[in-house]
């Protein structure tokens, strides 16, 4: 099992590096560093744990890959990864500790990613383009954190590119869209339809390739796929942004609706063909960023950006009924029961609201159908990673020991409420992803 991996790769650390123990585990004592040097394994030991444990596979594991094989066609690498808790926990199934990844684990915060960059000599967004360049900077974050997934290395933009709009990253500008969607008149610009194999191939064929590398180096760990959802790919075509023109969105909506709407219509059915492609070319599991909450309102998300998602749950569950959905519709605390009801398996909680609501949450909603509630995910504060003006150790193994008294270790994956913005140090990282599984694990065992 995957367990057994982290397990092994545990027992198999220096004297001096090691954090993890057959026994309930203690990380109090350890400094940053050393949970950084313990976090940092050799690939040959991870492989030699994995060929050991695949001896040892349960029944419930084989069925899950069987499941994954059914929904990715004949997908061999990486069919079978040995680290399966992320994909239990999002089924609601019981974990030996709680699995952990962060949204934007890889990119800038690591030194790797910035000598990577140097050694290319490449820009971000020619680094996507070319499937071994997302393959390597995919996995650099799996080789230097435990951290329970990799996820795809890529942009929420690339449908808007795949669509004739162009995208610009200007170093400290955020993202820009110099041509924007101004008018109605516009929307003859895009494509009657997307064919994703030609327009985003090369996405489907960095996830064949991490997969490949996942494999040939030992790693264990399953994949997530990720798409925008529509509103905020129209937010930003339409001319919004992060830093500017925040108003541009809602404008849209007041004033073209029924433009907006078949807009709005025209994104989800790309979104659910790229997310389909994603998982027949061998993704574990999709993870939906609605990112742009913030620039609309409660009434407008319930009339323009719901129906979207539950249309996307609907027809991916459809085509895909084993393959876990995750969900993140950031700075819109309400939404939770919403995406609950129109099917999502996760989830996410940003940092406006507490594990234990969210929670109460989700149960009193399900409990008004009669059915069982379901997974959470979130929402450490990344600020505590902060290379400069951060917390200590003690301070994340604290907030670390809330978070899990808040959410619970079970049907829960750990993350952030929001991703790494590059400036956190990579040695608080680890450390926050070792006491997620050191305390997780303690409270399982003595539960």
């Amino acid at each position: 099992k995957r367990s057994e991996v982290q397990h092994s790769k545990h027992q198999q650390t220096s004297p001096n590096t090691s954090v993890l123990r057959t026994g309930p585990p203690n990380t109090m004592s350890l400094s940053i560093p050393q949970c950084e040097a313990y976090s940092v394994q050799k690939s040959n030991r991870l492989r030699s744990a994995k060929q050991s444990s695949s001896r040892r596979s349960s029944s419930r594991t084989l069925r899950v890959v069987a499941c994954l094989q059914s929904s990715a066609g004949s997908r061999t690498d990486n069919a079978e990864p040995a680290n399966d808790l992320i994909i239990r926990a999002a089924k609601g199934e019981s974990v030996e500790r709680t699995p952990v990844w962060l949204f934007r684990q890889a990119g800038r915060h690591l030194p790797e990613y910035t000598e990577y960059k140097k050694k290319t000599g490449k820009n971000f967004l020619e680094l996507l383009k070319d499937p071994k360049d997302v393959a390597e900077v995919t996995l650099q974050p799996v080789r230097r954190y435990n951290v329970d997934a990799a996820i795809l290395f890529s942009d929420i933009l690339v449908i808007a590119e795949a669509m004739n709009i162009e995208i610009e990253m200007p170093g400290g500008r955020g993202i820009l869209v110099p041509d924007p969607l101004r008018t109605p008149a516009a929307l003859s610009r895009l494509p009657e339809y997307v064919e994703i194999e030609k327009s985003l191939g090369h996405v489907l064929e960095a996830v064949k390739e991490i997969n490949r590398q996942i494999d040939a180096e030992g790693l264990g760990v399953p994949l997530i796929g990720f798409s925008a959802a529509p509103w905020t790919l129209m937010y930003y075509m339409v001319g919004g942004s992060s830093k500017k023109n925040t108003h541009f969105g809602l404008q849209w909506l007041s004033d073209y609706p029924c433009e907006s709407r078949a807009l709005l219509e025209r994104l989800t059915s790309v979104v659910i063909d790229y997310l389909d492609a994603q998982i027949k070319a061998g993704v574990h599991i999709v993870q939906v960023f609605e990112a742009m909450c913030e620039h609309i309102d409660e009434e407008n998300f319930v009339k323009y950006a719901l129906p979207c998602l539950e249309r996307i749950a609907s027809e991916l569950k459809a085509r895909h009924p084993t393959v876990p959905l995750m969900v993140f519709a950031r700075d819109a605390p309400y939404a939770l029961p919403m995406l609950q009801d129109v099917g999502y398996d996760v989830m996410t909680v940003d940092t406006t609201r507490d594990g234990r609501e969210a929670r109460n949450i989700l149960a009193t909603s399900a409990g008004k159908a009669g059915l069982m509630p379901k997974q959470l995910q979130g929402n450490f504060d990344p600020a505590l990673l902060q290379a400069d003006n951060g917390s200590s150790q003690a301070e994340i193994e604290s907030a670390v020991r809330k978070m899990l008294t808040l959410f619970g270790s079970q049907k829960y994956i750990a993350n952030l409420g929001s991703g790494l913005v590059g400036t956190e140090d990579p040695s608080k990282v680890a450390c926050f992803v070792d006491c997620v599984h050191n305390f997780s694990e303690e409270e399982i065992t003595c539960a």
